[in-house]
Order: C-alpha cells, then sequence, then structure tokens
C-alpha cells in the first residue's frame, strides 16, 4: 500500500515528466502524466486525511467532498478538465492548445490541494 510519501513522490515525478513530454509534442503521453499528477495529488491529500482512494470512482468522489467545502477553488471543474487528458491518452482526441490548457488546469489542482498537506 502506498504512503503519503510515495504519492507525492510520484505526483513530483510525473509533472516533471509531463512537462518533458509536452516540450517535445508528444502530447498524448504527456497528457497522461499531468493526469497521473493530479490524481497523486488527489491520493496524497486523501491519506493525508487517512482516507485510501483505490478506484477512479472513489478519486472523483473525493474531489467532490474536497470541492464543497472549498466551492471557490473550482476543483470539480478543473478536475474534469484533467480527466479528459487520461481520455487524450487512449484517444488521441485534443489539439495541442487543449492539452496545453487542461495541463495548466493539473498545475492549478495541485496548487490548491498541497496546502492541504500542511
Amino acid at each position: 500500500m502506498l504512503t503519503l510519501k510515495d504519492y507525492l513522490r510520484l505526483n513530483g515525478k510525473y509533472l516533471k515528466d509531463a512537462e518533458e513530454l509536452l516540450a517535445k509534442g508528444d502530447y498524448t503521453q504527456a497528457s497522461e502524466k499531468f493526469w497521473g499528477a493530479a490524481t497523486e495529488m488527489v491520493k496524497a491529500v486523501a491519506a493525508k486525511h487517512g482516507v485510501r482512494l483505490g478506484t477512479h470512482k472513489s478519486r472523483v468522489k473525493y474531489v467532490l467532498e474536497v470541492d464543497k467545502k472549498h466551492p471557490e477553488w473550482g476543483l470539480q471543474e478543473e478536475f474534469a478538465q484533467a480527466e479528459t487528458l487520461h481520455v487524450n491518452f487512449y484517444e488521441d482526441n485534443l489539439p495541442e492548445e487543449a492539452v496545453k490548457v487542461r495541463a495548466e488546469a493539473v498545475k492549478r489542482i495541485i496548487a490548491k490541494l498541497k496546502p492541504m498537506l500542511g
């Protein structure tokens, strides 16, 4: 079972990998890494609060719970954008600009959730 430390390590790795892949123009691979970075941060916050998220559905439900506590963050909408990156990995259906916009949403998700780890 992964720990908070593991989730944070993976978040950092995936975010770094995503940026490198984006710079190379590999948008499908970058999409999956950005998605991974977002989900690992959600799992880290959940773990910090004693919650284990083992399924995609459980992660979405957790994001909805956090969004209800902090509606001003718009977390649910940004997580939905990040989710389209996961789909893009399989379908390659997003143009470059859309991937870049959603990548910025992932960075905002991470920035909003990080303070919950303190």
